[in-house]
């Protein structure tokens, strides 16, 4: 195969990876999230996805194109390019390219992949049965050239030997251990000596994974230092600040999942009110949305009309959490805050809506209500309770609160169950109550980024 057709080669699986990763991105699931429904190993799924394998058949293709909602359009193409990634996978090498891989395999280490088992390879070519060596040779030195097997092979000899050398090494250096002691066959053993009476007590931390310090004292393998306090399940730092750790810390009884939750979250990112109770000349610019925990804090801003918090969520183990419900708790309901409204764009809007939980805040009992999405027509499923989550397939979950007569404080619980375990965890704003206000009524200005004052909303 020719530099060209490498290159031609490439571009096609490449092309038919990018599809998949378009794909992918449309909705908000995971890798892990993805190949669970699909039915296959998330390493499989992420390896088609960057390029380095392709399907040998359309079926799994076709699955994952529904279930991130492709239109038929998009099934055509995706289809074209896997058969060309297909065609291109299956395509024969030519021989000289075979000569140059073969010899780039078995060039500077020919020594090590070159070791085979006497008369295979040259039996399944009908040539004679090479001879072993009969001299005598260490054991980890180089065999001597022998007729070359298949790579799949020759792998297994060389693990092998590389096996040898790990115990011959580690044999050899059980018996040079300090501190007077020697190896055997049942471990360390501490000579006789003036600390042979303490040989119990000397060997009881080893047992349990201890090892010796500078001193020769044992000391465990847990690291030293200042006791960390534990944290009551659903507490850590401020929610808007992007590098705090997950939430719901392992308490007295120990919770299977951990949680986190950033309010300060903007719709599509730009669009968002703050109520202020200061008037214009004294409010700075608009932060950047990264920004908006820090700024909000410092002017004592309300979230005004609404409030979007964005929930992650993951077990602490590969073991299945199940999320079994989202509900909402309203502690208190007042007139609307006064202020002014200050939006934080001049506008926002795509073709691409997340799917959401939303909140009615403004009624007797407020539900939250699951919301499918949309991404220029198509349609994003909505999250469906229960819904299982692990270490490995943690899950994002976008809650919409919204009122239009009140200055409402509220917080969510969110009931799990995992191995005949069942809980509940509040979700809230670091031990605060979630706060949302109407903004009916109330001046409402933004900012002009070419006077760089904020005006009358248009």
């Amino acid at each position: 195969m020719t530099a060209q057709d490498d290159g031609d080669g490439i571009d096609e699986v490449a092309e038919f990876a990018a599809l998949l990763r378009a794909q992918k991105e449309r909705t908000d699931r995971s890798y892990g999230s993805l190949a669970r429904r699909l039915g296959m190993n998330t390493s499989t799924l992420h390896r088609y996805c960057a390029g380095g394998a392709v399907p040998l058949d359309f079926a799994p293709v076709e699955r994952f194109a529904a279930l991130c909602g492709a239109t038929s359009e998009q099934r055509l193409e995706l289809h074209r390019r896997w058969l060309l990634a297909v065609a291109v996978r299956r395509r024969p090498r030519a021989a000289g390219a075979a000569e140059v891989v073969h010899d780039a395999v078995d060039g500077p280490d020919a020594a090590v992949e070159g070791i085979s088992e006497p008369g295979t390879a040259a039996e399944a070519d009908g040539g004679p049965v090479a001879e072993m060596d009969p001299a005598p040779r260490p054991p980890c030195a180089p065999a001597p050239p022998l007729p070359r097997r298949p790579w799949y092979r020759r792998r297994r000899l060389v693990v092998g030997l590389a096996s040898v050398c790990a115990v011959l090494a580690m044999l050899g250096a059980l018996s040079a251990v300090p501190d007077g002691r020697r190896a055997s066959a049942d471990g360390p053993v501490r000579v006789a000596g003036p600390t042979a009476s303490g040989s119990a007590e000397a060997r009881a931390p080893e047992r349990r994974g201890a090892s010796p310090g500078p001193s020769g004292t044992p000391t465990s393998e847990r690291p030293s230092g200042p006791a960390t306090p534990k944290k009551k399940p659903g507490t850590s730092r401020p929610s808007g600040a992007t590098s705090a750790p997950p939430r719901g810390e392992q308490g007295a009884a120990g919770l299977p999942l951990a949680w986190s939750a950033n309010s300060q979250a903007w719709k599509l990112g730009c669009g968002h009110d703050y109520v202020i109770a200061k008037p214009p000349a004294q409010v700075p610019p608009p932060p950047a949305p990264q920004d908006a925990a820090p700024w909000a804090a410092t002017q004592s801003a309300v979230h005004g009309g609404e409030t979007l918090v964005q929930l992650s969520v993951q077990g602490r183990s590969d073991t299945a959490v199940v999320l079994e419900a989202l509900r909402v708790r309203v502690v208190g309901r007042t007139a609307p805050a006064e202020g002014n409204a200050y939006a934080m764009d001049q506008g926002c809007g795509g073709s691409l809506t997340p799917r959401s939980f939303a909140v009615d805040l403004d009624q007797d009992r407020p539900i939250a209500r699951a919301v499918a999405g949309n991404d220029s027509g198509t349609p994003i499923p909505a999250v469906r309770m229960p819904y299982r989550v692990s270490a490995k397939d943690p899950e994002v979950l976008l809650v919409t609160a919204e009122t239009d007569s009140c200055d409402c404080r509220w917080y969510l619980e969110l009931d799990w169950s995992s191995q005949g375990r069942t809980g509940t965890v509040r979700i809230d704003d670091d031990g605060r109550p979630f706060r949302t206000s109407a903004i009916e009524g109330l001046p409402r200005y933004m900012y002009d980024t070419l006077g760089r004052r904020w005006g009358p909303y248009s």
